[in-house]
């Protein structure tokens, strides 16, 4: 069984024992169903003040949902709309600290204030994105934008 530890240290620390985590949990397993879901629990025991956290992968030129923890989310996203979209299509990690001031921001929980989405490429292909929401303003910041993408690194060896 896999046991989470307790998060001590700094922030910068907490994260690069998350990622060591992530590791330990998903070592000699290649689904990606389940490696995805994994790692979406991880990060919903890991990080606080979030509502939710998940994937949504790329097929047939959208996003599609996939693994998360949270409540019931919109299913198909297209690349270039609201956060998750826009990231895709840039191939870059948006940090939203307002997410009703972001343009075509699509409202999939109301108590979501602020959002932060990473891509996931592999072998220079979009995958998908990862999604985090939180229901306060700026909850996410470099910090956390560094240590995601760093944590989106180390699952693309999974997925």
């Amino acid at each position: 069984m896999f046991q989470t530890s307790m998060y001590r240290g700094t922030r910068e620390e907490n994260y690069d024992l998350v990622i060591k985590q992530l590791h330990a949990l998903l070592e000699g397993e290649n689904n990606k169903i389940a490696n995805l879901s994994n790692a979406s629990a991880l990060l919903n025991q890991f990080l606080d003040r979030i509502n939710w956290v998940g994937f949504y992968l790329m097929e047939d030129d959208e996003l599609v949902l996939g693994p998360f923890q949270g409540l019931p989310a919109c299913v198909r996203i297209a690349v270039g709309r609201g956060v998750c979209g826009s990231a895709a299509k840039d191939r870059e990690t948006y940090l939203v600290e307002d997410v009703h001031a972001f343009p075509g921001h699509i409202a999939c929980d109301a108590a979501s204030q602020s959002e932060i989405v990473v891509p996931i490429i592999k072998d220079g292909e979009l995958i998908g994105v990862l999604d985090i929401d939180s229901p306060e303003k700026s909850r996410f910041d470099e910090t956390d934008k560094i240590k995601l993408e760093a944590f989106v690194s180390a699952l693309v060896q999974y997925i």
